[in-house]
């Protein structure tokens, strides 16, 4: 349904996104921030369900700047090498670059869709998702899946400019309840849902899947998009 594009961030830095579109006009726009594994076909099919709901979808290709064409599976090599890559991407000589990608996908939304703009993510996704929503312009909604480090400390503490919902696994072994429940607390704002489920509940290729709860996520969410973007 969609294709991949090139996109050029504040510093000149040319990188990849994958675009998908809806037939007709644009509800708005919706970025789509990869998991760990790149803009694999997970993540690909991701935008192409959002574009038929009616909003034009990019996926950035986040780790373009450590390593390009980046597209893993699911099996223990590929967790190990989408775990290097993070650390690469996260490192402090490169995280700022990452967060220009975010922001170009965003402005690309908005010239597209002609529209306002939402973002969304899984794992270290919904991590950026999250920053996006504290530190980047023109997002009117944000809904990070079980944001790997979003819980912690350092991260609690940021503002969001934007309306936030969030969703997380109560069988989520990287991300403790206790510290989903601070972050509730320290967030009164945000909407926050736990499911019975585990991390990656989302992705229909992980033996984590949970049909049931991508289900009730993303209807949740698509409703919170309609009433944030349009």
């Amino acid at each position: 349904m969609g294709n991949f594009v090139d996109l050029k961030s504040a510093d000149g830095q040319v990188f990849p996104a994958y675009i998908a579109e809806p037939e007709g006009q644009a509800r708005g726009a919706i970025v789509v921030v990869q998991e760990i594994f790149g803009v694999n076909s997970h993540i690909r099919s991701v935008a192409d369900r959002i574009a038929q709901s009616g909003y034009v979808a990019i996926a950035p290709a986040t780790f373009a700047r450590v390593k390009p064409g980046v597209g893993l599976g699911y099996s223990d090599a590929d967790m190990q090498a989408g775990v290097a890559l993070k650390a690469a991407a996260e490192a402090p000589a490169v995280a700022p670059g990452v967060m220009l990608d975010l922001q170009a996908a965003i402005d690309e939304g908005a010239r597209r869709s002609g529209g306002k703009v939402g973002i969304t993510g899984f794992c270290w996704g919904g991590l950026l998702a999250w920053r996006a929503a504290c530190e980047l312009q023109g997002l009117s909604a944000s809904v990070p899946y079980y944001g790997g480090g979003m819980t912690t400390g350092d991260e609690i503490a940021r503002q969001p400019r934007c309306p936030v919902m969030a969703h997380f696994g109560d069988k989520d072994h990287w991300i403790s309840l206790a510290s989903v429940d601070a972050f509730r607390t320290a967030h009164p704002e945000a909407e926050v849902y736990v499911y019975a489920a585990d991390h990656g509940f989302n992705c229909d290729q992980r033996g984590s899947y949970d049909a049931a709860a991508s289900a009730a996520a993303r209807a949740r969410s698509m409703a919170f998009f309609a009433k944030h973007v349009g």
